[in-house]
């Protein structure tokens, strides 16, 4: 049994450390994960794009000149013209090097951070195979940017992204999550977060029936909503402890939480600027309080349909949540296309 999470003493100094373009071009020669990262060096820009780019610039002026000849200030166009063209290319370049130069800052620091705390940090892991509710939508699905925790209790820290496609057009999803391992497997239970929802409307990618909400005593209901599946009431009330519920609410009332099998998933509606020394400190405080209280309150659960502490299972009608059609959704979308529909028409 892995050991419980105790509040550790993290070493925050590769997110507070300035860092010099020296360092960065000397880590990235060192690094081979931290080339694949980042990609090319930035400064290629300063030179392809000129290389690429003057000669189109020029083609089209010599024609735009072709056609001022006649005009008496067909020159002074031509020569303000080149002037502009330049400026926008030299403004996309620096665009280009500032934001490779931010991600490589970014690679940097986290990966500095990861080794000086035992973690292991990974730029890109394609497909992780983890049963929470945003892993298996869509296509195309990828954790990046994360810090993974190998040695004891396995905790997985990043961001996670999915395409989903429609008729006409793909939509990339990304999320920010936190993964904590439990020793025992439980019913599925949701926490959804009340603070992160749109006029009344779960951000959750799915759709849970609302005959599953448990209804808890005390001020939890006005920053949670709880799921959990029909007759497993008793076991939700054994998780979730007085204690536990003012963690959350204090610690995570801005994130939606989900226990499945035997895993803490802490979910954020967007990525998470780990390289923020304010954001990692937060999300490590979340593991070191939510996930310790959560590793001790379950440690010993038992689902008694199974009967039998030494099987660690939950009973078929406990694993998964049901699913229900978003009408809500669904309805404001028709709502909204509608009126965009009317307004063109009485125009």
């Amino acid at each position: 049994m892995p050991p419980t999470p105790s509040r550790t003493a993290w070493d925050f100094s590769a997110l507070l450390e300035p860092i010099s373009r020296t360092q960065l071009r000397d880590w990235r020669r060192e690094s081979p994960e931290l080339r694949a990262a980042i990609g090319p060096s930035p400064w290629i820009a300063l030179w392809v794009v000129p290389v690429l780019a003057f000669p189109l610039v020029f083609l089209g002026i010599a024609v735009f000149a072709g056609i001022l000849t006649d005009s008496p200030a067909g020159p002074a166009m031509v020569i303000a013209m080149c002037a502009f063209l330049l400026v926008v290319i030299g403004f996309w370049a620096a665009a280009v090097v500032r934001r490779t130069l931010g991600r490589a800052e970014r690679v940097a620091r986290l990966s500095r951070f990861a080794a000086a705390n035992g973690l292991n940090f990974s730029a890109r892991n394609t497909n992780p195979r983890y049963p929470g509710m945003i892993f298996g939508i869509g296509d195309a699905r990828t954790a990046t940017d994360h810090l993974m925790r190998l040695q004891g209790r396995f905790l997985d820290l990043g961001t996670f992204q999915y395409t989903t496609r429609s008729r006409k057009s793909r939509t990339t999803h990304r999320w920010g999550f936190l993964a904590l391992q439990l020793d025992r497997k439980l019913p599925h239970m949701v926490l959804d977060a009340r603070s992160n929802d749109l006029f009344g409307t779960s951000n959750l990618p799915l759709t849970f029936d609302r005959d599953q909400v448990l209804s808890l005593e005390g001020d939890f209901e006005e920053h949670f909503t709880l799921y959990c599946p029909p007759e497993y009431e008793r076991d939700a009330l054994y998780v979730f402890t007085p204690d536990l519920m003012a963690l959350l609410i204090d610690e995570a009332g801005a994130f939606d939480v989900e226990i499945v099998d035997e895993w803490l998933f802490v979910y954020s509606t967007s990525p998470l600027p780990l390289h923020e020394p304010a954001t990692m400190q937060r999300m490590l405080r979340i593991v070191d309080t939510v996930g310790a209280k959560t590793v001790d309150q379950t440690a010993r659960y038992v689902d008694e349909r199974i009967g039998d502490a030494r099987v660690n299972l939950v009973a078929p009608q406990g694993e998964r949540l049901k699913v229900s059609i978003p009408w809500a959704r669904a309805v404001l979308g028709l709502v909204i296309v509608g009126g965009i529909a009317l307004y063109l028409f009485l125009r």
